[in-house]
């Protein structure tokens, strides 16, 4: 995608709506309502006489349906972060029990392989590209880093951070090794380097140009490595900042006036393919009301803008959150996805909806395959996770087995396999279909 497939007219940025005759086409997932009406008032005393007798418990209707291949249970809450080691088949999940927990994800079934406490909940973690370190971070506002010893066997605390009082956001560099950023809910921003060695930490960068929580960073022209140390933040104050890592200073600061003067809350961030944008560095913004921006990087000029929902009067303000975007990585494709359940999928050479997804609630997180990106993988709060064409819009797959809503997955083992972060505290690894 050049500039002029990223919609740079003349007459600048479009705010628009997305119009019924828009979209290409609408996928409604079919729901199948196996509950039972007590609220008829005719049958009110009947009812009330019969259920007398009768356990609490066996109201309760369970989805007993599972077509997953294994599960990991040792988290006693939520779990809300997953990351695979980039060469051994460990997995690390982090979750509302206070642990980041480290098991095999080869072996049936997977085998414990130790836990890292925290005083809060882990909301994020990642392993350095080398594969040597362990980045986690919690809600109390502590950074745990964690290096491998015995061939990744075991795993011991060499580093900690306390510089904010709850994290927000973690993310650790995917090309170059040891070096990750993290935002807090005071709005700052901070940038760290591992020695290689014995994990010692350096500061690279902190930045306080946000005036509410910093709410997502994202890496940029990762490709460059060590070169271009390019971190992007978004926050709950509407703006969205470009740093130089290695200076601290703001390459360019979008604010509400950058985006017709329209509140945005940002909360999510997605840098484009460099394949897909003839080599320019673009990122995909989404905010807590439904805006969503596309700005170049080069020069932190807003190239599209658009509201993608129109809430109607008994919506929530929140269904219109975009709770995660994701670009194809070899198709002009980009999704959306809301807290609503709707699930926008973007030509981006046009920015028409070129599908449109209803999920049975809120989408948590999308992802295209990295094989040859025609499939969208999309998780949701009902506890499924959903596999689309994003050619055709056709529903390919589901991963069903969760009582309670996914809130992380991770593709592993070259797509074959999809292992997901769940709401209840369990794990489950599914086979996916090739």
């Amino acid at each position: 995608m050049d500039n002029t497939e990223l919609n740079m007219g003349s007459n600048g940025p479009e705010e628009e709506f997305i119009a019924d005759e828009e979209v290409g086409e609408e996928v409604v997932l079919d729901t199948a309502d196996n509950g039972k009406n007590f609220d008829n008032d005719d049958e009110t005393e009947e009812n009330d006489e019969e259920m007398e007798d009768v356990d609490e418990t066996e109201t309760l209707e369970i989805d007993l349906a599972n077509n997953s291949c294994g599960f990991f249970d040792k988290h006693t809450d939520s779990i809300f972060c997953i990351a695979h080691h980039p060469s051994l088949p460990l997995v690390v999940t982090g979750g509302a029990d206070n642990v980041a927990n480290l098991w095999t994800s080869h072996s049936k079934p997977p085998k414990f392989a130790g836990s890292l406490p925290h005083t809060e909940s882990v909301i994020s973690a990642g392993f350095t590209p080398d594969g040597k370190f362990l980045v986690t971070a919690d809600m109390n506002g502590k950074v745990f880093i964690h290096k491998s010893i015995k061939g990744g066997a075991q795993w011991k605390l060499c580093s900690e951070l306390d510089e904010v009082e709850e994290v927000v956001w973690l993310k650790v560099h995917p090309t170059v090794s040891g070096v990750f950023a993290f935002g807090g809910v005071d709005g700052s921003v901070w940038c760290y380097q591992l020695n290689n060695v014995d994990g010692s930490l350096s500061q690279i960068m902190s930045g306080f140009s946000h005036q509410q929580d910093c709410t997502m960073g994202e890496f940029i022209n990762v490709e460059e490595g060590e070169n271009n140390l390019t971190l992007v933040t978004c926050s709950l104050d509407s703006s969205i900042v470009a740093w130089n890592c290695y200076s601290g200073q703001p390459l360019f600061k979008i604010t509400q006036a950058d985006v017709k003067g329209i509140d945005a809350p940002w909360v999510s961030l997605s840098a484009a393919p460099v394949a897909l944008t003839n080599k320019t560095s673009v990122i995909a913004a989404g905010s807590n009301n439904g805006l969503l921006a596309i700005i170049n990087c080069s020069n932190g000029s807003v190239l599209h803008l658009t509201t993608v929902i129109e809430l109607k009067p008994e919506q929530d303000e929140l269904d219109a959150s975009i709770e995660s975007i994701a670009w194809s990585p070899k198709l002009p494709l980009m999704a959306i996805g809301l807290v609503c359940g709707d699930v926008l999928l973007y030509d981006t050479k046009t920015w028409r909806v070129r599908h449109k997804f209803q999920l049975e609630d809120s989408a948590t997180k999308l992802q295209f395959d990295r094989n040859n990106g025609h499939n969208l993988i999309t998780s949701c709060i009902n506890g499924k996770v959903y596999i689309f064409d994003a050619r055709t819009g056709q529903e390919l797959h589901a991963c069903v087995g969760h009582n309670m809503g996914v809130l992380d997955y991770i593709v592993i083992d070259n797509g074959s396999k999809l292992i997901t972060a769940g709401d209840e505290g369990v794990s489950l690894i599914f086979d996916l279909p090739q």
